[in-house]
Formats: structure tokens, C-alpha cells, sequence
């Protein structure tokens, strides 16, 4: 039933899949973006590159990287702003001068030092089973905890803590998910890390609500 290795997971009785949503490691090869398996991406159109379209300003000799994590859901729109976007800061104009005065004397040394000049805010770090609702936007160097859920249209421009909520223009938690207690327990148990069969025969109990049950599925002998 799950199969890391489909571009369109997602396929209605009769057999139609559904061209609209992908598995990000089928459709993504990008040397600054890593991503877990069954992560998958809603637009609602097709698209022709995907890798441009979530990180627009993430390039091959870019200082960053994206990493998202297993079990990932992204919606339409979601886009990660990496720190190749930004400007300098330091002097009186953000003027990026030097991306218009390229020509072929310019080398891979120099677009690097361009970017080291306007700042790396380090890697984008997305957790396993994050919930992106459509239309967030991801600021650079952020990590968002596993088990988190960013509502829509938020603006994320600080970590974000495991099996949090947070929304809104900057986005702030609304609330834990779960307890301390339960929250611990799911970060110890990580149950996307289980071999593909043992999350298939466990679906209803990782999707229930009942942490004694999960716990009792983790262990080797479940």
C-alpha cells in the first residue's frame, strides 16, 4: 500500500491517480534538497519543476539546504524562502549590485562569495510528519519540530517546537498538541523511522489517539 518509490501516491478506486500530488523524492533531484521518504506535495496544478517552485532562491552553489523530513504533508503554495534570497545589509544600500554585473569572467568562487556576503542563516530543517498548510512561507535557517502543524498562510521566521501549532504573520504557537508526557513519548517512539510493513499493519493505532497502544506496537515483538 505505501510505496516510497511512486510519483503520484495517491490513486482513487477506479485506479486514477492523482497527478496533482507527488512524492517530493520522485519528482526532486536538487543537490541542496534532501527529503524523507512519503513526503508528499499538493499544488493544484502540475508543475514542471518542484524544486524550484518550493525553494525558489535554494541554488546549486547556495550555502544552505533543505531538509525535510519522513512523512512530511505540504499544500499548495507553501514556499521556503532559503538564505540565498537575502540581501546584504551591513552598508547603506541592499542594493544587490553584484547579480548585475556578472558576465563570463565570473566564476562559481565569485556567485558563492555573493552569497556569503549577504549572510547564511544555515540549514531549513523541516521534522518528520509536519503538517504545511497552504500558502505558508518558511523564512531561512528555521526548524520546525516533528509532529508540528503550521497553519495556513503563516510566516515562519522562528523554530518551531515538536507536535506544536502555530499560525499567523509571524507565526506563534496557538497550542501543544499533546502533553509533555505524550509529547516525549512520540519523540522516543518515532514511529516513522518503523520498517514500511509495521507502519501499514499499525495505521489505525499511529492515526488514534491512544499512546499506550502506540507504545505497545513499538516494541520489537508487536
Amino acid at each position: 500500500m505505501l510505496d516510497p518509490a511512486k510519483k503520484h501516491p495517491m490513486v482513487m478506486p477506479d485506479g486514477t491517480a492523482v497527478p496533482q500530488v507527488v512524492y517530493l523524492r520522485a519528482v526532486i533531484d536538487h543537490p541542496r534538497i534532501e527529503v524523507g521518504e512519503f513526503s508528499y506535495y499538493h499544488n493544484f496544478e502540475t508543475l514542471e519543476d518542484y524544486a524550484g517552485y518550493l525553494a525558489p532562491y535554494l541554488f546549486p552553489l547556495s550555502l544552505d539546504r533543505l531538509i525535510i523530513g519522513k512523512f512530511v504533508q505540504i499544500a499548495h503554495g507553501v514556499r521556503f524562502i532559503t538564505s540565498s534570497a537575502n540581501h546584504a545589509m551591513g552598508g547603506f544600500s541592499t542594493y544587490p549590485f553584484d547579480n548585475f554585473t556578472m558576465n563570463a569572467e565570473t566564476t562559481g568562487a565569485d556567485i558563492v562569495a555573493m552569497f556569503e556576503k549577504s549572510g547564511n542563516r544555515g540549514d531549513t530543517v523541516v521534522g518528520n510528519d509536519v503538517w504545511i498548510g497552504l500558502g505558508a512561507t518558511i523564512m531561512p535557517g528555521v526548524t520546525i519540530g516533528d509532529g508540528a502543524i503550521i497553519g495556513s498562510h503563516a510566516v515562519v521566521a522562528t523554530d518551531v517546537a515538536p507536535y506544536t501549532v502555530v499560525a499567523g504573520n509571524p507565526a506563534r504557537p496557538v497550542r501543544k498538541r499533546f502533553d509533555d508526557e505524550v509529547t516525549a513519548a512520540l519523540l522516543a517512539i518515532r514511529w516513522w523511522e518503523w520498517p514500511t510493513a509495521k507502519i501499514e499493519k499499525h495505521i489505525n493505532v499511529i492515526t488514534g489517539g491512544d499512546i499506550d497502544a502506540l507504545k505497545h506496537c513499538s516494541r520489537e515483538s508487536c
